[in-house]
This record gives C-alpha cells, structure tokens and sequence, in this order.
C-alpha cells in the first residue's frame, strides 16, 4: 500500500524549510515511512483525542520533537497542515485549533471542487 500525501496550503512547506537539514531528512523519513507501511505505529502517527478525525505525525530528533498535524482523505491521502516544534509534555491548544481549522478549510475547499 502507498499512501499520497498532500499539502494543504504553504503552512507545511514554510515549516519545513526553517529545518536544518538533518532534521529535514528525518521528517521526510517518517513521511516515506507512513507512505509505505499500512498500520503505522504510534510512534510515527498517532490521532489526537478530543478531535475530529486530526492525527499528528510526530519526528524527533535528537532530543528535539517535532509534530506535523494531518488527516486521512479518502483512505490514502495523508493532508499536511501545520508543523511545529514541541517543547513541552502537552501539544498547544493554539497549534490544534489552528490545525483544525486548516482541515475544515481543506475539506470546504474540496466540497467547493477546488480540491486535489
């Protein structure tokens, strides 16, 4: 099974280039990872509770942890929102609200036809 991922916007993009390039290079790691393997542990992919249908794509390294927000579009299409890095036990709330609301702008955007 491969999965597609998508972007939604530049949220994930602009993240991602503030990276340094080993940092990077694991965040695209864990992206091929999630595209290739059909149940993807915890560790890699892990829904957020309280929320609907949101999951976060986690990557650390070093000690540093990183979470790339996202959700599942028709089974296969893993959508990349906003990326941040985590800096305390608890994800910030701001960081989900703002994830939530670029995926019901996503999914609106695609009722619309203006969609991938």
């Amino acid at each position: 099974m491969v999965r597609q991922i998508v972007f939604h916007g530049d949220h994930f993009i602009e993240f991602y280039q503030q990276q340094d390039q080993k940092v990077k290079e694991k965040i695209q790691y864990v992206l091929e990872f999630i595209k290739q393997v059909d149940q993807v542990p915890e560790k890699f992919l892990k829904h957020l509770t309280g929320t609907n249908g949101l999951y976060e794509v986690r990557v650390s390294y070093q000690s540093n942890i990183y979470r790339i927000f996202c959700c599942f579009d028709e089974g296969k299409l893993v959508v990349l929102f906003n990326g941040f890095q985590k800096k305390t036990q608890k994800t910030p709330k701001k960081e989900i609200e703002k994830a939530e609301k670029l995926m019901n702008e996503y999914f609106e955007l695609k009722d619309q036809g203006h969609g991938k």
